[in-house]
């Protein structure tokens, strides 16, 4: 299962290491994209034919659906590891989510997903779910 949280330093060129814990279970090869609230979504290619089902699972006349479409899957990237788990991360990617070569990157597993954030606003999410906890439910 997907699940825990790992820092990692982005080496140059943008490359960096999914964690070995989470290769695991998402394989060598898997689907990177526009996460929400400025992270990087990560799914193996098993999770990837799920989320294109759920999301394109409703008429094209929706324009929630279209968007939704355009957020996460315009903005996809099919990745395979190398023997390492090390990948780049693809510079719309980079923008989206604010990292840096050098900085240090969060992965955070959340059961059917990764998320992969900049460390600084991890952190700023991280303060903002503590603060807000007594109110997040089902």
């Amino acid at each position: 299962m997907l699940i825990g949280e790992y820092r990692y330093r982005v080496g140059l060129k943008n490359r960096i290491a999914l964690p070995k814990k989470l290769r695991e279970d998402l394989g060598s090869r898997v689907v990177a994209m526009r996460g929400y609230e400025g992270s990087i979504l990560v799914v193996s290619q098993r999770g990837w034919s799920k989320l294109v089902e759920e999301v394109l699972n409703g008429p094209l006349t929706n324009s929630q659906i279209r968007d939704t479409a355009r957020f996460l899957m315009g903005g996809a990237h099919e990745i395979e590891l190398d023997a390492q788990g090390r990948f780049v991360l693809p510079p719309s990617l980079i923008e989206h989510a604010g990292i840096t070569v050098g900085g240090e990157v969060v992965f955070v597993g959340l059961g059917r997903w990764v998320e992969i954030w900049s460390a600084p606003r991890w952190i700023e999410r991280l303060r903002d779910l503590r603060e807000h906890s007594p109110r997040i439910d089902l």
